[in-house]
């Protein structure tokens, strides 16, 4: 049998050496991360500047350390967001021909520039889910589409955020193509 004071020494081992191979392995804090330097003083510009998707894309460059200015100034990084679109669709519908499945959905289209160069031309993402539908609980399924469009939101804000990380150490060379983006085929493919 082991005795306490032993087995304390192994917790601590264990819980150091979980840590290095989280460390080794690439894991990072969410929110951790670094911008390219010219996206230090970014301006978010969107027509609909007070939308789920633009709060949550302000805090995730904040949180990785852009300052963000409330206008357009030279030298300061510009992330326009030219569509920012939500809405749901019926999925599925009862013999009844009531509505049992919904798919929220969140579109849109931004691109990023620095001066006259544009460091990313405009891409779109779109990202969905699912839910069910019971008539017999509305105030609650209306809360659940709700949270599910703020979720929906923060995640197109993250995938943009590692867009813009993935300009990498040279921003000032022109993007490459992201996963919204198509790369032609070579001639003859």
């Amino acid at each position: 049998m082991m005795s306490p004071r032993t087995f304390g020494k192994l917790q601590h081992v264990a819980a150091l050496a979980l840590l290095g191979a989280l460390g080794g392995c690439g894991y990072h804090l969410q929110g951790s991360g670094s911008l390219p330097p010219v996206l230090a003083k970014t301006y978010v510009a969107s027509a609909a500047p007070r939308s789920d998707f633009v709060s949550s894309v302000t805090e995730a460059l904040r949180l990785r350390g852009a300052t963000i200015v409330g206008k357009e100034e030279p030298g300061v990084a510009l992330l326009n967001v030219t569509h920012d679109d939500t809405g749901q669709r019926v999925l599925s519908v009862s013999a009844r021909n009531i509505p049992r499945e919904y798919e929220v959905y969140y579109s849109i289209t931004f691109s990023l520039q620095v001066g006259g160069q544009k460091l990313i031309e405009g891409e779109t993402l779109v990202v969905t889910r699912s839910y069910t539908y019971d008539e017999t609980q509305v105030l609650a399924k209306a809360s659940e589409e709700e949270i599910l469009r703020r979720a929906l939101a923060d995640d197109l804000a993250r995938r943009v955020v590692r867009r813009i990380q993935g300009l990498g150490a040279s921003p000032t060379s022109p993007a490459a193509p992201g996963p919204a983006q198509a790369t032609p085929a070579p001639p003859g493919a």
